[in-house]
């Protein structure tokens, strides 16, 4: 990873790290792990994202909320040393989305949703189009947006959730430990009942993140994976479609295959990556990437977080970035429209040559609406 790539990548983290949740966290205690807990945001690795601690209130909360985590967690029974629901199954919710088309979607990052909708409108306003996908980041223990999500869809659009596991065990989520919060985030996106794009520990091919290469073994990033699908599915949330997000392959990540969970357990591949000189093209940014994922899947491919640095001869490379969404028969975008911290703007409003570049690139999109 070049310096300036690296510098975009802590800056996005940043800007991730700013969302807030729906409603406050809910924290249930892992079994057998819950001075974790009692540690959120204070007990990180060291180069992981700093910027996602808590803020100062939410750690007296936190003690109070892990007492009461305790009583639910003794309301369910103990089954094959797991806790099972004591509750029957509930009637499953509807389908998830229905085979999609090359290039059919527009999706877009914003640092301030939820729960704000504000930013999206300006969004569509600057690309002349309203977009199809609204991507958010939730923090380990928080709830799902269900009122946000509601938001999107009277938009036409549907939510792209990538569940942040920085503060979690990944052994102990493969293991069952967090499965009292796994289920009430599940059993709250199957009530919601309609579709859910849903990535769990997304660019888990590279090291910038707690649960990634170096850090985390892909066999047991992959029983996790599998874990979560299955308790989902348990659940009766079958209007998940489940993105796998990779980070493209750039200096210092790993194969991306290591970390495959299998074609039964993903319906998309995330491929994340950024224009960030004036040289990328997309054969250049994306190509390596797309090849090793076509060894071992045939699974549509979503550009889950992309941008054209200004720096990057960014009109023609928007243009170029649109070009091989049709050529490489990519199902579309999710434009990464934030400010960096170190003054690298991917927003789109106001920029006049980069908002030209995309209506022009939008307009040979046919989006999906559901």
């Amino acid at each position: 990873m070049t310096p300036l790539e690296d510098k975009l990548r802590a800056a996005f983290r940043a800007k991730a790290g700013e969302i807030p949740p729906d409603a406050p966290p809910l924290l249930l205690p892992a079994r057998r792990r819950r001075s974790r807990f009692l540690a959120y945001g204070g007990g990180e690795k060291v180069g992981a994202p700093a910027q996602r601690a808590w803020p100062g209130w939410m750690a007296p909360a936190a003690c109070g909320v892990l007492v009461v985590g305790v009583i639910v967690a003794s309301a369910v029974t103990v089954g094959g040393g797991r806790l099972v629901p004591s509750s029957p199954a509930r009637t499953p919710a509807v389908p998830t989305i229905p085979a999609p088309s090359p290039s059919s979607y527009l999706g877009v990052f914003e640092a301030g949703s939820p729960p704000s909708y504000q930013q999206i409108e300006d969004f569509a306003r600057a690309v002349g189009k309203e977009p199809n996908l609204v991507e958010y980041i939730s923090g380990w223990a928080q709830p799902f947006a269900a009122s946000y999500a509601q938001t999107i869809r009277k938009h036409g659009a549907i939510m792209i959730v990538q569940i942040d596991p920085a503060y979690a065990s990944v052994a102990g989520i493969a293991a069952g430990d967090y499965d009292v919060y796994l289920r009430s985030y599940a059993d709250s996106v199957r009530d919601f009942g309609h579709p859910v794009i849903i990535g769990f520990g997304h660019e888990m091919n590279a090291p910038w993140n707690s649960w990634g290469y170096g850090h985390a073994r892909p066999s047991v990033f992959v029983a996790a994976w599998r874990h979560i699908v299955t308790l989902f599915r348990s659940q009766g949330a079958d209007n998940v479609t489940w993105l796998w997000t990779i980070n493209a392959d750039v200096p210092g990540t790993g194969p991306v295959a290591s970390w495959w969970p299998g074609a039964s357990y993903v319906t998309w591949i995330g491929i994340d990556g950024y224009y960030t000189k004036p040289s990328d093209t997309f054969p250049s940014v994306f190509g390596p990437t797309i090849a090793q994922v076509r060894t071992f899947t045939s699974k549509p491919i979503l550009l889950s977080n992309t941008a054209v640095t200004p720096d990057a001869n960014q009109y023609a490379n928007i243009i170029n970035l649109f070009q091989g969404i049709a050529q490489y028969r990519t199902l579309g975008l999710v434009w990464s429209d934030i400010e960096t911290l170190n003054h690298q703007d991917w927003r789109l409003e106001g920029n006049h040559a980069a908002e030209a570049a995309v209506r022009v690139g939008v307009s040979g999109l046919t989006l999906a609406r559901t």
